[in-house]
């Protein structure tokens, strides 16, 4: 920032405006420029320029504060031992009247700097749609290993869905391309692993490498039923990815199933 060989009071407020409009605070903190930023102008006593500083300040509170939040989620994976590869499993779809179930297991490098984090990961549906599209790209980037798996809505009604939930945790688990020390799973055990496993009630919420399974599988679905909506358009897909909705339930009672609908789910609707 070449403006900052100079003093704030032989510039015109919207000279520094422009100036600070052309980096973000990701890039401050990260080049270690944040707090030269923010001295720079404090040292400056018109109330536009003081304005501008305690907004920058403010979005860097904030911005240090999901770190501490991403931070923790990544030092809770790694609480349980000594364990060089952990990895978490997740799934989306339990519930839905259509399409499948979708697990992803993600193991990721948890003794990366803090300016490496995979910032923003949380339980997919407290992540806003355009956010989890971008995070499941940088998840996809960034961790050792991931894999996805998928039960079909024929399964689904073959075999159970408690069956076919356990058995794409298994196969997203034994897939990685490194085999996980650890799994960690959101909500309960997977069974017949024969991997050391640790269930984690919420680990969405906590673990970091849940939390990213859970958006990339969130993701992979969601697009996957998106398809499906061009397929079926009459059941709205595109928005309720085959859950129960009134718009849905009108759609079934109008025009009977289609082919990715669970038989198993309907019989009380149909």
């Amino acid at each position: 920032m070449m403006l900052l060989n100079k003093d704030t009071k032989v510039l015109s407020f919207s000279e520094i405006k422009e100036e600070i409009n052309k980096i973000s605070i990701v890039d401050l903190y990260k080049d270690g420029d944040s707090a030269k930023v923010i001295d720079w102008l404090d040292g400056d006593k018109r109330k536009n320029v003081l304005s501008l500083k305690n907004k920058i300040q403010r979005e860097l509170d904030i911005y240090l504060n999901e770190i501490q939040r991403v931070k923790a989620m990544y030092d809770f994976d790694k609480s349980f031992g000594n364990y060089r590869y952990v990895a978490g499993v997740d799934e989306v779809g339990r519930g839905p009247l259509a399409g499948p179930i979708v697990a992803c297991c993600v193991m990721l490098d948890l003794n990366v700097l803090d300016k490496d984090l995979i910032l923003y990961v949380n339980d997919s549906k407290k992540v806003k749609e355009s956010k989890r599209e971008e995070l499941s790209e940088i998840i996809k980037e960034k961790a050792l290993s991931y894999h996805i798996a998928v039960s079909s809505n024929e399964e689904i009604d073959e075999r159970g869905i408690s069956y076919s939930n356990n058995k794409i945790f298994l196969e997203s688990c034994n897939s990685l391309a490194i085999k996980p020390d650890l799994v960690l799973s959101d909500g309960y055990l997977v069974k017949n692993i024969e991997i050391e496993n640790k269930a984690v009630i919420k680990g969405d919420t906590k673990s970091a490498c849940i939390a990213a399974a859970s958006i990339v599988a969130k993701v992979y679905r969601d697009n996957l039923m998106k398809e499906y909506a061009k397929k079926y358009p009459n059941y709205d897909f595109e928005n309720n990815v085959g859950y129960g909705t009134s718009k849905h339930i009108e759609a079934l009672k109008r025009y009977g199933k289609c082919d990715i609908h669970r038989n198993s789910f309907l019989t009380k609707l149909l």
